[in-house]
């Protein structure tokens, strides 16, 4: 199960850890869940609203899936990723330091969500 660090951009120093439930959940259903305040509008990937910055702190290689279609044209158009970032990504098979929350399902790694 993966371990979760909840970290708030907002130089609040406050840390939240927690231990997701499944492997079907969202990082944002997680969050809600442990009352972390990341905002979001649609929870469908369209807005971007949910936008987070992961940092995989493991050394397990990274489970949590590549970006989905939408996910790839949301993060895109809210200026946090370019094109030729994304196909670098899948070319290295790196994840993405960016992801919607309503979309990102963590599998077992160790993972900072700074929101």
């Amino acid at each position: 199960m993966p371990q979760v660090t909840f970290s708030a951009k907002s130089g609040n120093k406050t840390v939240t850890y927690a231990v997701a439930g499944s492997h079907t959940e969202t990082v944002l259903k997680l969050a809600q869940k442990n009352d972390i305040p990341i905002g979001f509008d649609c929870e469908d990937g369209n807005c971007g609203t949910c936008c987070v910055d992961v940092e995989i702190t493991s050394d397990t290689t990274p489970m949590g899936g590549p970006l989905t279609d939408k996910e790839q044209r949301t993060l895109v158009a809210i200026g946090k990723l370019k094109r030729a970032e994304i196909e670098q990504m899948a070319v290295d098979d790196l994840p993405s330091p960016h992801r919607l929350a309503c979309q990102l399902i963590l599998r077992d790694e160790e993972v900072t969500i700074s929101y």
